[in-house]
């Protein structure tokens, strides 16, 4: 019985956090290819499991990182509907480069911050806030330089990894019941630590340096549609 007839509103929010530093070139040349049929493949697991979506809304933040690449560092979208705004999400994702990051680790913490901090939609019925990160690197920590940080870098970020635990676990931001993690990334720092202590968090561990060549585009869907 579909959402609809039910008299459920299905709502389906997905924020893409995508590491477009160097290493990462393979998935970059993925994500573009797949952008413009990616609410039809998800559709189609979906219909297979006779689950149903009203709305779809889908957000990048690509990162790399703010001690080497400056205004290049982060790159935020607004949420995209579709497949209404399928060309405008295509156009942003186009524009992603693999590039610069210099050495390990990467700012993937403060793009999972911004992601978590996303304005989700609040409407009434059935909810997913979909929080997927992809990279193949480890993270900078909040207190890199005791607190000394560029001058592009983001405000009203958490002080520590602990203040960013607590926002995920809180209801401040995203809903205990709504919010699910999907992590493709090493098991390195704060990958591990997140999904042994995060609720709602998966790990799909991937080689560190490796741009994630061994997750496919079909994983990648069937991993957000059993999160749905």
């Amino acid at each position: 019985m579909s959402a609809e007839v039910q008299g459920v509103r299905y709502t389906v929010d997905i924020v893409m956090c995508i590491d477009t530093t160097g290493s990462m070139g393979g998935l970059i040349d993925k994500v573009k290819a797949s952008a413009l049929r990616f609410n039809q493949d998800l559709n189609v697991l979906l219909d297979e499991k006779n689950k149903v979506v009203d709305d779809l809304r889908v957000k990048v933040i690509a990162f790399r990182d703010f001690y080497v690449d400056g205004d290049q560092a982060m790159q935020t979208s607004p949420f995209f509907g579709l497949p209404e705004e399928r060309e405008a999400f295509a156009t942003f994702v186009g524009r992603l480069r693999a590039d610069g990051g210099g050495d390990e680790p990467e700012n993937g913490l403060e793009a999972l911050s911004l992601a978590i901090k996303s304005d989700w939609a609040r409407s009434s019925g059935k909810r997913r806030q979909i929080v997927v990160m992809w990279t193949d690197a480890s993270c900078h920590a909040f207190d890199k330089n005791a607190g000394v940080k560029p001058s592009n870098y983001p405000n009203d970020m958490p002080r520590d990894f602990d203040e960013l635990t607590d926002w995920w676990q809180g209801q401040s931001y995203v809903s205990n019941t709504a919010k699910r993690l999907l992590m493709f990334a090493p098991d390195a720092y704060p990958w591990t630590d997140i999904a042994n202590h995060w609720d709602n968090s998966l790990h799909y561990p991937s080689k560190a340096g490796d741009g994630l060549s061994d997750v496919d585009y079909s994983a990648i869907l069937s991993a957000i549609e059993n999160s749905i």
